[in-house]
């Protein structure tokens, strides 16, 4: 008898390539990720799962022993490539959930070194967001209850004999691509970004670019409300005493921040300052960049030159293919109701939080 191989075969056979020619775009950020916890924010490995609940949204986000959770250092690379399908959309391409790019595109965007320990980061933190398992309510049909996805469906590298990491490939899970495509649900955010190093001044940058805004009055939160928004493992007096220091450093970008008491109740106010990024309100397109040569790379030039130039001619279709006549409209409006600066957000429903990033050495975000 003949017997029958059973072949798996891959989504990407299945999907046009984006090939990714330019590593100029405008850094943007998806929404719904901008505001709840999806990410661990400590630096330490965290497998604890984030079971968050809010009305009728829930986020639970599970995590393999062997990788740990997907962290907010490794959310940059989600970043990167929501920036590059909006800006290849703008110049009227069409985009794919399948990206194929060069690692040095990747990290010099994002602020990172090139050396081989990048390279080596980079990989770690595409296997977290492979094996982290993300299960949401947030923009399911009207008949559906969850959807369940992991934040890359699959990798790959191509190296030569000498090891050398010269492309990359993966592919988004649809939940995601469709929140970058919909402009609605696209904010751009501030190159500085990728400089703040704590994974709480991270994911608090995130939540005053999605909230504040430029409203003069800013967002006014109860520190218990953020406690839980965050999916933090640390207590809430804790939480509270980092958000403190925070304020006195003021390092977020665009923003300021102050602390205010009513009673044996504290809440943080977030105020915009000098914006680098342009309104909120304003289109996608319009928004402005500092570009990622300002972020500060060192030695990027000479760790990427050998990589650089071949890794443009590793694929055919070194040109981003097709127009998209289908473009959806741009928007930048608020896709959720949200609470005004004079009326104190209530809390939510707690939950908990974080661990690992992808280019930062161990050790807690106490």
């Amino acid at each position: 008898m003949s017997r029958r191989r059973l072949t798996a075969t891959s989504e990407r056979s299945k999907l046009d390539p984006f090939v990714v020619a330019t590593g100029d775009a405008s850094p943007r950020d998806q929404r719904d990720l901008m505001e709840r916890p999806f990410f661990s924010l400590a630096k330490a490995r965290r497998t604890a799962p984030i079971l968050y609940e809010a009305g009728e949204v829930r986020v639970e986000v599970f995590a393999v022993h062997e990788h740990g959770m997907a962290t907010i250092w490794d959310a940059d690379v989600l970043i990167w490539a929501a920036s590059q399908i909006v800006e290849a959309e703008n110049l009227g391409f069409k985009t794919s959930r399948f990206l194929r790019f060069t690692p040095y595109q990747l990290l010099t965007a994002i602020g990172r070194q090139t050396g081989a320990r990048d390279y080596k980061l980079l990989k770690g933190a595409l296997a977290r967001l492979q094996s982290t398992a993300v299960r949401t309510t947030i923009r399911n049909g009207e008949h559906w209850r969850r959807h369940q996805f992991s934040w890359i469906n699959e990798w790959e590298e191509r190296t030569p004999r000498d090891g050398r990491v010269e492309g990359m490939e993966f592919v988004l899970p649809d939940w995601f691509y469709r929140g970058v495509v919909d402009r609605s649900l696209v904010l751009a955010i501030d190159p500085a970004y990728f400089r703040l190093t704590g994974g709480i001044e991270r994911w608090l940058y995130r939540v005053a670019r999605k909230h504040a805004g430029r409203q003069p009055k800013g967002w006014l939160f109860e520190i218990a409300h953020l406690h839980e928004k965050s999916g933090s493992l640390v207590r809430v007096s804790d939480f509270a005493l980092q958000l403190r220091r925070i304020a006195a450093r003021q390092p977020l970008p665009g923003y300021r921040l102050r602390i205010e008491r009513d009673g044996r109740r504290e809440w943080l106010r977030i105020l915009p300052a000098h914006l680098s990024t342009a309104p909120v309100d304003g289109a996608v397109e319009t928004l402005e960049t500092s570009h990622a040569s300002g972020i500060g790379i060192s030695h990027a030039a000479l760790s990427g030159r050998r990589t650089h130039e071949p890794q443009l001619t590793l694929w055919p279709e070194t040109a981003i293919p097709g127009l998209n006549l289908e473009s959806n409209s741009e928007s930048n409006s608020c896709c959720w109701p949200a609470r005004s600066a004079d009326k104190p957000a209530a809390s939510e429903r707690p939950e908990r939080q974080p661990p690992p990033p992808f280019s930062r050495k161990p050790g807690g975000e106490r």
